[in-house]
C-alpha cells in the first residue's frame, strides 16, 4: 500500500524567513507525532539561504550585507548545506517524514527526492541527471543537473528526534538572478564555486516555463510512489511557526 503524503500548496511571496520556520513548525510537530506526512510545495520570496557552516563563517555577515543589497533577505536554513538561492522564479519543497529511526534513513530519502525530481524534469523535457557537477553552488551528491553540466535542484536535509525534513529548490526561470547574487556572496564566504554551472528549465527548453505548470508536474512525480491528498496549513502550525522565525532571521 502506498504511503500517504498530505500536500500544501501554500506560499509566503512577502515572509522569507516566515516561509522557513513553517517547514520548522512541521518538522517538530511530526517530531512529536501531532501531524503525518507532509509535502509543501511552493513559490519562494527572493532568500539568500545560509547554511550553518556560512553561519559560522567569518565572511557570513558580509555575505548577508552583499544579499540584502541585490534585494535578496538572508535567511539561515533549516537543512544542511550551503547558501542557495530562492527567488519567485523557482519552486521550493519540504517534504516531512515523522520517522523514529529518521537517520537510518537519510541516504534513502536523499535518493528518492532526487529520483523524483529527475523524473519530473524528464517528462518537462529536459535531459535530468542526479550528481555533483564540479564547481557547482551548495554541492551534494543528490543534486539534480541538466546534460551533466548546469545544477537545476539542490536538496538538503535536517534531522530531528522522530521526524526528517527534506527541503530544496527547483530553478525554472531566471538562473541569471543567482549567479548575480551568488557572485559576491560565495566571495564573502570564501567559497569557490564556477557561475556557469547554475541552470534552469528555461534555459534547457529555451523559453521560460509557467511555474504552475512545473509544480503539477513535480507533484504528479510524488504520485507515482505516493498517495497524495490534499491538505492546509492549520493555526497550531503557522502560530508555532510564528516563534521559531527569530531562529532563521540573519542578523
Amino acid at each position: 500500500m502506498l504511503r500517504t503524503i498530505t500536500l500544501i500548496r501554500r506560499s509566503f511571496p512577502h515572509q522569507p524567513v516566515l516561509d522557513t520556520a513553517v517547514a520548522h513548525a512541521l518538522l517538530r510537530r511530526a517530531g512529536r507525532g501531532e501531524i503525518g506526512e507532509t509535502l509543501r510545495v511552493s513559490i519562494p520570496a527572493k532568500k539568500v539561504a545560509f547554511g550553518r557552516q556560512d553561519v559560522a563563517s567569518d565572511g557570513y555577515k558580509q555575505a548577508a550585507v552583499e544579499a540584502r543589497q541585490r534585494g535578496f533577505a538572508a535567511i539561515e536554513r533549516l537543512a544542511g548545506g550551503r547558501a542557495a538561492v530562492f527567488h519567485p522564479g523557482t519552486i521550493a519543497f519540504s517534504w516531512t517524514v515523522p520517522e523514529l529511526e529518521a537517520r537510518a534513513e537519510i541516504t534513502l530519502r536523499f535518493k528518492e527526492i532526487a529520483e523524483i525530481v529527475a523524473n519530473a524534469l524528464d517528462h518537462l523535457g529536459v535531459d535530468a541527471h542526479i550528481g555533483e557537477i564540479p564547481g557547482e553552488y551548495c554541492p551534494g551528491a543528490y543534486s539534480v543537473n541538466a546534460r551533466r553540466a548546469q545544477k537545476i535542484m539542490g536538496v538538503g536535509q535536517r534531522i530531528i528526534r522522530g521526524a526528517a525534513h527534506v527541503g530544496g529548490v527547483v530553478v525554472v526561470n531566471d538562473s541569471a538572478s543567482i549567479r548575480d547574487v551568488l557572485v559576491p556572496v560565495y566571495n564573502a564566504l570564501e567559497l569557490e564555486w564556477d557561475p556557469t554551472t547554475v541552470g534552469s528549465i528555461e534555459d534547457e527548453l529555451g523559453a521560460p516555463r509557467d511555474l504552475e505548470i512545473v509544480a503539477d508536474t513535480l507533484i504528479e512525480s510524488f504520485a507515482e510512489r505516493f498517495n497524495l491528498r490534499e491538505g492546509l496549513l492549520d493555526d497550531q502550525t503557522l502560530a508555532e511557526a510564528e516563534t521559531l522565525t527569530a531562529d532563521h532571521a540573519s542578523p
